[in-house]
């Protein structure tokens, strides 16, 4: 009987002890666009609550960066939470021309599901089934046998389904009509709570009024005039200047008006906290997992570009809304019961009429142009336009018309390499035969490769030179394998996180493999499971 008894007090120990080795909550925020140089840049206006707090009390790897190209939205969410890139999880960007189909895919289209929600048809028919491959997220579910709840949430879509995973309890995505909504995926109706949320048109509280400098225009010295020549205009406004008239711009658009303003992030804010009251996150032993991504940041960033004030004002303000979210947290959750991280999905090159102004021998390209001088080349060179399409750094060429012409196809994609790389932008250009015979050596095609599905892809696919954009001339963009476009923020802060910097070179396929490990769950499919150790050691 004592041994009995004895093993019994044994068990119960050690699933206590088992159960204290998880948090209670993982929370993943992810910043869209956001460089690791704004942590610098921007730091002396900061507070002390909200970025400093993460960086002075967690642990910072502060050169972090994608290791694939291209480095775009839903991708680099993919990749976060799946721990592997385009070439394995299939998400080759944020939409494509599958060469498989021939048709133009957006990430998470599906047709076969409905929306929830006041929004429109094609806002819904979301889900992640484009998804190859299995996110942290969804192991998580599987782990805790479905009981620990996974929620994602974002203003955009791709945000909010792809950090979700397959199996995640609901995902949540902001419409032009000013409502949360979601898809037939994950219920047949949203939540009372969500509904309850809705109605209450809290985006009416930020539109109502004009988006001001938080803090006096001298304090925005690490920003360009608030004029300049580099800068898109926000919603048609007569100068890119403030204050901004939200009110007229709502009424003139819809209530999406918000998503290019830093008051979406705090929209989001909101929504996450009525999340983690409502849906009793992190309130039991079983840990659960919330997703949020940071959306307004991107859009700012695309319109107005880095060296913006309007850019500059986004991010003071997001460091106050992470600081309230953190406080909420420890509130609410415990201090010490969240494990957190968080990152950026892609950084964003500098514009390039601005380098080009301060004598850096760049341009932007307009992809139009390309296509263009694309389709001229192959009609001049072989009576026909055998351009089936061009996008992502990617060449399609018309396998049918080349197959009817009798033309050899390797001699026309080396004649399109060849054309291409007569172009002032273009650094390098690989065919598909290529791309699948990397060995790793060559750093950029190496980075092509690993993003490069066979089944979606294109024949051959084109790396600019460094600094060149293919967009604009105002704003900004990114998508590249340069260091502008792939170093961005990672700090790991709350449960089991001791202070500490790292500089090493990491990547962002190591973040969902590490908590795997760390909060003892089974790794992602799809993973190389390379981890981050700095972070595993608690002693």
């Amino acid at each position: 009987m004592r041994k009995v008894l004895f093993a019994l007090m044994f068990l119960s120990v050690y699933a206590t002890f088992a159960q204290q080795q998880r948090p209670k909550l993982v929370v993943g925020i992810v910043v869209d666009q956001m460089k690791m140089e704004y942590l610098y840049r921007f730091s002396g206006d900061f507070s002390n609550n909200g970025f400093k707090r993460l960086m002075n009390q967690g642990h910072t790897f502060s050169n972090t960066h994608y290791n694939y190209l291209p480095t775009y939205t839903a991708p680099g969410h993919a990749s976060i939470y799946t721990g592997t890139t385009p070439a394995i999880h299939g998400i080759v960007g944020n939409e494509w021309f599958s060469r498989t189909t021939g048709k133009e895919r957006y990430c998470t289209d599906d047709d076969a599901v409905e929306t929830l929600g006041n929004g429109s048809k094609e806002e819904g028919k979301m889900s992640p089934k484009n998804l190859l491959s299995t996110t942290i997220t969804d192991e998580l579910r599987l782990s805790t046998n479905f009981r620990g709840k996974v929620i994602g949430m974002s203003l955009k879509d791709r945000g909010a389904i792809l950090p979700a995973g397959h199996f995640a309890n609901w995902a949540f995505w902001y419409s032009k009509t000013g409502s949360f909504i979601s898809s037939t995926f994950y219920g047949t109706a949203l939540p009372d709570w969500v509904n309850d949320f809705n109605k209450e048109k809290n985006y009416e509280t930020y539109l109502n009024k004009p988006w001001e400098l938080l803090k006096p225009a001298a304090a925005y010295d690490e920003s360009l005039a608030d004029d300049n020549p580099y800068e898109g205009k926000l919603y048609k406004a007569d100068k890119p200047v403030f204050p901004y008239d939200l009110k007229s711009m709502y009424e003139k658009n819809d209530a999406g008006v918000i998503r290019s303003t830093p008051f979406g992030n705090d929209l989001l804010e909101l929504f996450a906290k009525r999340a983690i009251e409502k849906e009793q996150l992190g309130k039991d032993d079983i840990t659960d997992f919330l997703t949020v991504s940071f959306s307004s940041t991107d859009y700012v960033g695309h319109i107005l570009g880095p060296r913006s004030m309007e850019l500059e004002d986004t991010y003071l303000r997001l460091d106050l809304t992470i600081a309230d979210f953190l406080n909420y947290l420890d509130k609410t959750v415990g201090k010490d019961n969240y494990l957190l991280f968080l990152t950026a999905d892609h950084a964003g090159a500098e514009n390039a009429k601005f380098l080009s102004d301060n004598k850096y021998n760049v341009q932007p390209i307009e992809p139009k142009e390309i296509v263009k001088g694309l389709r001229k080349f192959s009609t001049d060179t072989f009576g026909e336009d055998l351009l089936l399409n061009y996008s992502n750094f990617n060449v399609f060429l018309n396998c049918d018309k080349i197959k009817v012409k009798n033309l050899d196809l390797n001699s026309v994609k080396q004649s399109f390499k060849a054309y291409l790389m007569t172009q002032e932008q273009v650094k390098r250009v690989y065919t598909e035969e290529e791309i699948l015979a990397d060995n790793g050596n060559d750093f950029h095609l190496h980075c092509i490769a690993r993003g490069y599905d066979v089944t979606q892809n294109g024949d051959l696919v084109l790396i600019d030179k460094p600094a060149y954009i293919e967009y604009g001339a105002t704003g900004t963009s990114h998508g590249t394998t340069y260091s502008y476009d792939t170093h961005v923020p990672l700090i790991f802060y709350g449960w089991n996180i001791k202070p500490g910097n790292t500089s090493d070179r990491k990547v962002i396929t190591e973040i969902a493999p590490t908590i795997a490990q760390k909060i003892g769950i089974t790794l992602p499919n799809g993973t190389e499971a390379h981890v981050l150790t700095e972070i595993l050691d608690t002693h």
